[in-house]
C-alpha cells in the first residue's frame, strides 16, 4: 500500500507563490511517475504537472513557465512550486503516483490540499 501525504496549501494573493509537498511512504523511484492534479468543485480533475522516473517533465499549458515540479529522492518527496498564481487556480490540489502493478500502472492519490488565490 502506498500513502501520499500532501502539505503546503493555503492562501496566496494573486501573483504570489506557494510550494506544495507530497511525501510518499516508500521510495519514490519505485513509481513510474509522480504528478500533481487539481480539481475545482463540479469539474473534472486536471493534470498540472508530471515527472516520470526517467524522461522529461510535462506541464499543462496554462502553468508552463510559472509552476515547477521537482523531487527529492532522499526525502521521498515531490514538490510543486507555484509562482504568479491566479485567482482561477483556486482548487484542491492532489498528489499522484503511478506504480507498476504487474498488469498495468496503478494510481495512488493524496488526500488533497486546498489552494486559495485571492484577487
Amino acid at each position: 500500500q502506498v500513502q501520499l501525504v500532501e502539505s503546503g496549501g493555503g492562501l496566496a494573493q494573486a501573483g504570489g507563490s506557494l510550494r506544495l509537498s507530497c511525501t510518499a511512504s516508500r521510495n519514490i523511484l519505485s513509481f513510474v511517475r509522480m504528478g500533481w492534479y487539481r480539481q475545482a468543485p463540479g469539474k473534472q480533475r486536471e493534470l498540472v504537472a508530471v515527472i516520470p522516473v526517467s524522461g522529461s517533465t510535462n506541464y499543462a499549458d496554462s502553468v508552463k513557465g510559472r509552476f515547477t515540479i521537482s523531487r527529492d529522492t532522499a526525502k521521498n518527496t515531490e514538490y510543486l512550486q507555484m509562482n504568479s498564481l491566479k485567482p482561477e487556480e483556486t482548487d484542491v490540489y492532489y498528489c499522484n503516483a503511478g506504480m507498476w502493478g504487474g498488469i498495468r500502472v496503478e494510481d495512488y492519490w493524496g488526500q488533497g490540499t486546498q489552494v486559495t488565490v485571492s484577487s
